[in-house]
Formats: structure tokens, sequence, C-alpha cells
């Protein structure tokens, strides 16, 4: 047998163990806050040192926030991405038009990409506006921040094994892989992460969110016993535990509610780490979830 045959069967042979074969190699970090675009606090900080901790492990990883009415993009030095940019997503029989933007973090060698609409996000703060008080249309802009990720990882040709879903922001983004892009190439076989922090809004969801977060492949059952009329953010974290394939408490004040959901409907969950051992205790939790069913 010739030697360069030879060695290639022996490569093949250990690719194949079950170390090689389950690992889940690309991330995608789909979440709300990350210092330094945004005043510190424990989300924005594991907005920043997660994607940088998971890379340093080996794997490859993309990043995307909302590009919030209080980014500096001057500052940060943004700059629009074109051949990204220029989509319409469609909500509630509305056009909104889907920008992306761009900036690096040369200290981690890591790009974070940005979701911009005028709507949802130009001179718009977070969840709330200078005065605390929680915008009506939060999770409208949830859903439109969902869509534009994936839309934009489509486009960039992407495929990541791993999705890891952070803030309110974020939450509609389970819903939408299990169901409108399972069949997509892009996410065919992605499994995702829902991180759970100890804060979220207070607000109800609007009367209308049902109709509006409809798209292809979903149902109003596969929703609506989970959000009633009246339902609130606590419910859209539900939903998107549901749809989810593990659960991260990332806070050690997570409603207790939420963790027992997820455990009742059999989620794995990782419990709270401390900051030592988390990066590493999360990498293994994506490689355990990665690995299920494969």
């Amino acid at each position: 047998m010739p030697v360069r045959i030879y060695f290639f069967i022996i490569f093949a042979q250990v690719f194949e163990k079950e170390d090689f074969k389950k690992m889940a190699n690309k991330v995608l970090f789909i979440t709300q806050e990350i210092i330094p675009y945004i005043a510190e606090s424990e989300m924005s900080k594991t907005g920043r040192y997660l994607p940088q901790a998971i890379q340093e492990k080996g794997k490859e990883i993309r990043t995307f926030m909302p590009k919030w009415g209080n980014v500096n993009e001057r500052r940060n030095q943004l700059h629009e991405v074109i051949r990204l940019s220029g989509m319409n997503l469609i909500i509630d029989d509305t056009d909104h038009p889907l920008i992306i933007k761009v900036a690096s973090i040369q200290a981690a060698r890591m790009q974070v990409y940005f979701i911009d609409n005028d709507d949802y996000f130009q001179n718009r703060l977070m969840a709330t506006d200078e005065n605390g008080k929680e915008y009506d249309d939060n999770d409208e802009r949830a859903i439109f921040y969902a869509r534009g990720v994936l839309e934009t990882v489509k486009k960039l040709r992407w495929c990541p094994d791993l999705l890891h879903c952070q803030g309110w922001v974020s939450a509609f983004v389970p819903l939408y892989i299990k169901k409108t892009y399972s069949e997509e190439p892009s996410f065919r076989d992605s499994k995702v992460v829902f991180s759970l922090f100890g804060d979220m809004p207070k607000s109800e969801l609007q009367e209308s969110i049902i109709e509006k977060l409809m798209l292809r492949g979903i149902e109003r059952s596969d929703v609506e016993d989970i959000l009633p009329q009246g339902a609130t953010y606590k419910d859209l974290y539900k939903l998107a535990i549901a749809y989810s394939d593990g659960v991260i408490q990332h806070s050690e004040n997570v409603d207790p509610e939420l963790l027992e959901f997820a455990r009742e409907k059999g989620i794995p969950v990782l419990e709270y780490q401390p900051a030592e051992t988390f990066a590493e205790a999360i990498n293994n939790f994506y490689d355990e979830i990665w690995s299920q069913d494969k």
C-alpha cells in the first residue's frame, strides 16, 4: 500500500473518533451588549470576553449586537458593510431596511457585526429611553434583530454549529432557527443555547405580537400556549427556552421559575459558574449540546 494512502486511512480513522466528530467548531454569538460599545454590565462583559475565550479555545466565532443609539460610531470606528446591507424585512406589513455595520476589537482579534435600522435603533437606547421608560415596541425590535442576524449570516455563507443567544433582544432566535430556518443550509445542523441573566424588561408584550412574529414554518399553536394574551418578557424567555437545545444560567439571581421550566422540558441546564471556570464550562457545554443526536 502506498505510504500516502496509508496515512490518509489512518487520519480518517482518527477523525471519526468521538472527540473530533462531535465538537462544535463554529459558534455564533447573538448578544445584546458588548463593552466597549455599551457601558459595563454583567451582560456586556460576557458579550466582550466570552467570545474571545471561546476563540482562544480553537473555535471559529462570529459576533452580533444591535447598533443601539448610544453606540458611538465615530469613536468605535463602525462602518457600513454595503454588500450585506440593503435588504428590507417586513414586520406588520411595513418594510424596515436592514443596515449592517462592523467594527473590530483589536485586542481580541474579533469583529463585531451591528444590526441597524432607523426606526428601531438609531437615536434610541436599549430597553428604556432617557427617562427610564421601556419602549412599547421592544418585542418588535427583537423580531427585527433576530431576523436581521439570521439573514446576514446566510449572506456570509457561514454555517454555525451552535448559536449562543444572550438577552431579551435575542429571544426570538431559537423559535426562528427551529421553525423558519430549519432547512436553510446555513442552519440545518445548528444547535441553539439561550443564556439567562438576572434582568429583563418588566412590561407586557404587544397584543399583536404573535401576528408580527409569524413567518414561514411557524403555526400559531407553536407559540400561543407560551405567549398568551398579556404575555410578559418572562413568557418570551420561556418561548426561547422551549426552542433551545441548552440553557446557561449566567447570573446568580436568575428567576428560578425559568430554570424549572427548562428542566421540566428536559432541556440541559448549565448552572451558574464562577468567573474563573465559566469559559471552560461553557466551551464543554457547547460540545455536549452539539453531540446530542449526532
